[in-house]
């Protein structure tokens, strides 16, 4: 099949879950199948350096603005892109596979399949999908119900759209039933425990991974380890990645008084994340939104619990087995975080060793291999449905 892969961001260009699942999609589907990426231009005279066919339909930049929101230009542009890739390719490709956010892709790509009255399917991922009460909270009374219509326009126009939680799977069948949705269970193709050397035994020590954004709270982090730290005085902390909040993070460690604790060390190879987590007593989550989890994933597959704040809108509190592998935290409040921290240092080898196996009881189906399979099989049933 000739697949086109849109999403407006590219691993390693830009790092988050589903940058790299998209990235892993296109390089496993590529093996069997013809794949071109199309994405916003993020890459200079080095060119994208992917194994399939990248196509850039609109300019990179700041995706995010000082406050860590959404800027609203990129994503217009890039739906402008996909529309006019689409209106001169459509006939190129068999199946039009894009991320849901940003929205305007979606719209771009079904218009322009449809004034081709192209027999490509419009397939549709759906790692989130928001309630009313967050999109008037993320934009205001006007803007979030602008947000509102467009993505319930969304909803409408897939010929199969995929999701990577059970929340956001019942979100889409209410407000669509019938539709045809399959859940995804796995994005996770990364290291486990027997592909990295951790070292001695974990210390008192807490990681996070992932971008400093304000939905994923990062400044949560050094209020709970100074409340932690009255418990466990040894305990320190690495906190991977970068983002608008990088600075205030920063801030926040020297006012407190914790740089020889807190290790803010930006952005490193995917080798370091992995062996940092491995080597660490527990993971922290403060995230207040999340699509999936694969952060969760990989601390497990790597036999560190993971400590995840329960919101509305985090899907990844359906990857933590309370005192398994991990704890759900009802707050970001300090010392309940603190509280949490120490009560998972404190589970010692025991608690990694259960978080060891939940991971391998699960392992199958946590897997972008078990995804791929499902994601190829519908692929196949959708393909011979076409008259």
């Amino acid at each position: 099949m000739r697949i086109a892969l849109i999403y407006d961001c590219l691993y390693p260009n830009t790092v988050g879950g589903a940058e790299r699942w998209y990235r892993d999609l296109g390089e496993q589907l590529n093996r069997t199948h013809r794949v071109t990426y199309v994405t916003r231009r993020q890459w200079g005279d080095e060119g994208p350096r992917t194994e399939f066919e990248t196509v850039a339909v609109s300019p990179g930049g700041d995706l995010y603005t000082r406050a860590g929101r959404r800027r609203i230009g990129p994503p217009l542009r890039f739906g402008w892109g996909v529309f006019w890739h689409l209106l001169r390719h459509a006939g190129r490709y068999d199946a039009v596979h894009t991320a849901s956010f940003p929205y305007f892709s979606v719209l771009g790509a079904a218009l322009a399949l449809r004034l081709r009255r192209s027999r490509a399917m419009l397939i549709v991922d759906w790692h989130e999908l928001w309630a009313r009460d967050y999109w008037l909270s993320y934009l205001g009374p006007v803007g979030g119900r602008i947000g509102l219509a467009v993505q319930a326009l969304c909803l409408r126009l897939p010929d199969h759209s995929f999701t990577f939680s059970r929340l956001v799977e019942g979100r889409l069948l209410a407000a669509r039933p019938g539709a045809a949705v399959t859940r995804l269970t796995g994005e996770y193709a990364g290291a486990s425990l027997e592909d990295v050397d951790p070292g001695p035994a974990p210390g008192p020590s807490v990681v996070f991974a992932g971008r400093h954004i304000h939905e994923k709270h990062v400044t949560a982090i050094p209020p709970a380890i100074a409340a932690a730290r009255r418990e466990l005085p040894d305990l320190d902390c690495a906190i991977l990645g970068e983002g608008p909040e990088t600075e205030a993070l920063r801030r926040q460690v020297r006012e407190l008084g914790l740089e020889g604790a807190i290790d803010v060390r930006g952005r490193v190879e995917l080798s370091e994340v992995s062996a940092t987590i491995a080597a660490a007593g527990c993971l922290v989550s403060p995230s207040e939104r999340e699509g999936y989890g694969q952060v969760i994933v990989e601390a497990a597959a790597l036999g560190t619990p993971a400590i995840v704040v329960a919101g509305p809108e985090n899907a990844a509190v359906e990857l933590v087995a309370p005192g398994v592998n991990g704890f759900l935290a009802d707050s970001r409040d300090p010392e309940v975080l603190g509280a949490l921290i120490v009560a998972a240092l404190r589970g010692g080898e025991e608690l990694r060793r259960t978080t060891r196996q939940w991971y391998a009881e699960h392992r199958t189906g946590l897997s972008l291999r078990h995804s791929l399979e499902v994601v190829e099989s519908v692929y196949a049933s959708l393909q011979a449905a076409k008259p």
